[in-house]
């Protein structure tokens, strides 16, 4: 089973989920960059990046800096694409009858809001897997593995597709295999990834040969 991370994997939504983030830290009184949060946050989930945020503040974040984070990213949404490429490659794998789900650190919210936006929520509606479904979200493994049991497979047999250290810190706490998509991150910082690929038209040949 391929189970593939939502932001920056399938919809291109890093960019501007990351530059709303450093706006908002900032004007909270943690200044941020966009470099910085794709440094410490990309692929986390908000309640990790509130926990990490507050304890280098030294103090609470507004209570309403999600709900504004979720506005602005869902205002932004109507202009999301689909990462280049990845079509492609689930129309090959319903075409060799491979099986896939979804496993984000997103809200289901947003996970879906995104989907819909790029025409892929039929293709993963029943098999779409949130931090909000598990206790600790990645760099623990429990969201692969809670994905994993939901579909009936072991993990020895799930190849994860990520894009984020955290994403595939995670996937190799669960015991899963894992490709790093260096698309937008430093290939360096997916070192433990089994494969670092760095074009999505690549990742059909690339699970063939897994």
């Amino acid at each position: 089973m391929v189970v593939f991370d939502n932001d920056g994997i399938l919809v291109d939504s890093e960019r501007l989920a990351n530059g709303i983030l450093a706006e908002l830290l900032t004007e909270a009184g943690l200044p941020y960059t966009f470099e910085e949060t794709v440094r410490d946050f990309m692929g986390g989930s908000m309640a990790s990046m509130r926990r990490h945020a507050e304890a280098r503040l030294g103090r609470a974040l507004p209570a309403d800096l999600e709900d504004r984070y979720h506005q602005r990213l869902f205002d932004g949404f109507a202009h999301l694409q689909a990462i280049d490429g990845v079509e492609g490659v689930l129309d090959h794998l319903d075409a060799e009858g491979i099986t896939y789900c979804l496993a984000s650190s997103g809200t289901h919210r947003r996970i879906r809001t995104a989907l819909n936006a790029v025409g892929f929520l039929d293709r993963f509606e029943g098999r779409i897997f949130s931090a909000e479904d598990v206790a600790h979200g990645k760099p623990a493994p429990d969201l692969f593995l809670h994905a994993a049991a939901t579909m009936g497979v072991q993990p020895a047999g799930c190849l994860v597709i990520e894009d984020s250290p955290l994403g595939v810190a995670a996937a190799v706490a669960a015991g899963m295999s894992v490709f790093g998509y260096a698309g937008m991150t430093d290939p360096a910082k997916l070192s433990d990834a089994d494969k670092i690929f760095h074009h999505m038209g690549a990742l059909a040949e690339l699970i063939d040969r897994a």
